[in-house]
């Protein structure tokens, strides 16, 4: 029994520390272009540039026009925090409590003007 529960308990670890890792995409569709350090693949109207490096594993040799599926991950390399920065919802509230105060000023001024 202490033997299933370690192996539940280890399995549970293996499963989330996988689910951290970052997520796979693909896109698939003829090569525009193939050089050392990036891929060129058309996907409809758009051209989509991917990185690719000495650890990027390819079956066979791939030039210009062959269709193929390129699987990547988007990994950020750097995070800039702006100070001050408001949301836009925050913007967006603002603007509504500048016109409220607006009406509100217009209605006390019209209650002045009958007084």
């Amino acid at each position: 029994m202490k033997r299933l529960l370690g192996l539940l308990i280890a399995t549970f670890f293996l499963a989330s520390a996988s689910l951290a890792l970052a997520k796979d995409y693909q896109v698939t569709g003829p090569i525009v272009d193939v050089k050392d350090d990036v891929i060129v693949v058309k996907k409809g109207n758009e051209n989509w540039e991917i990185a690719r490096d000495k650890d990027t594993k390819a079956g066979g040799d791939v030039k210009k026009g062959d269709r193929v599926t390129v699987k990547y991950r988007m990994i950020a390399t750097s995070i800039e925090s702006k100070a001050g920065a408001k949301p836009k919802e925050t913007k967006a509230a603002e603007k509504e409590t500048k016109a409220e105060k607006k009406t509100e000023a217009k209605a006390e001024a019209k209650a002045k003007e009958k007084h």
